[in-house]
């Protein structure tokens, strides 16, 4: 009889560990809700700046911005996402505006004569631009407007026309200045 509760119990573990979910306790699912909270804050003051000062909102203030927008963090998705919403839902309590995005594009002569106008007009402003057997630019553009600007390159282009990020505004300094 002994032998056969064992087999049975062993069995029964067996199949707990194959099918069954693991289970955190209280304390650890906080714990990591509090870290996704902290991961949150942080892209989001990395990804933000006050446009009054030109410089970024330290963790701290951000946390008390999401906490006082009662912004609850969701385990399943991720903080880049959540972030992205959640600025959205900031910008209702406190000045926020995006960081501005270094872009650099480069095409062909031919392929750039029916469209650099409007890329031209997608950045806040030019830093370089180059004409000479192949047409490049570089500026500073709004992130959301990235894939529009990539859509028309790879449309006039025929997809050998390039758009890269090559780095952020500065926003610890009135002037831009990049990292490449």
């Amino acid at each position: 009889a002994v032998v056969s509760t064992q087999s049975t119990g062993s069995k029964v573990c067996i199949e707990i560990l194959e099918k069954g979910e693991f289970q955190l306790s209280e304390k650890e699912r906080q714990s990591a809700l509090n870290a996704k909270f902290t991961e949150i804050a942080s892209t989001i003051s990395s990804m933000c700046i006050n446009p009054t000062t030109q410089r970024p909102y330290p963790v701290s203030i951000i946390e008390q911005a999401m906490k006082d927008a009662h912004i609850s963090v969701k385990p399943s998705k991720s903080a880049k996402q959540q972030a992205l919403e959640v600025i959205k839902v900031l910008k209702e309590s406190i000045p926020l505006d995006r960081v501005k995005m270094k872009i650099k594009i480069s095409m062909t002569m031919s392929d750039s004569k029916k469209c650099k106008d409007a890329i031209r007009k997608l950045f806040i402003s030019v830093e370089n631009e180059e004409n000479d057997g192949q047409f490049e630019i570089v500026g500073l553009a709004e992130p959301g407007l990235y894939k529009e600007l990539a859509e028309i390159v790879a449309k006039h282009s025929r997809g050998k026309g390039m758009c890269e990020v090559i780095g952020v505004e500065d926003s610890n300094t009135e002037n831009a200045v990049f990292d490449s």
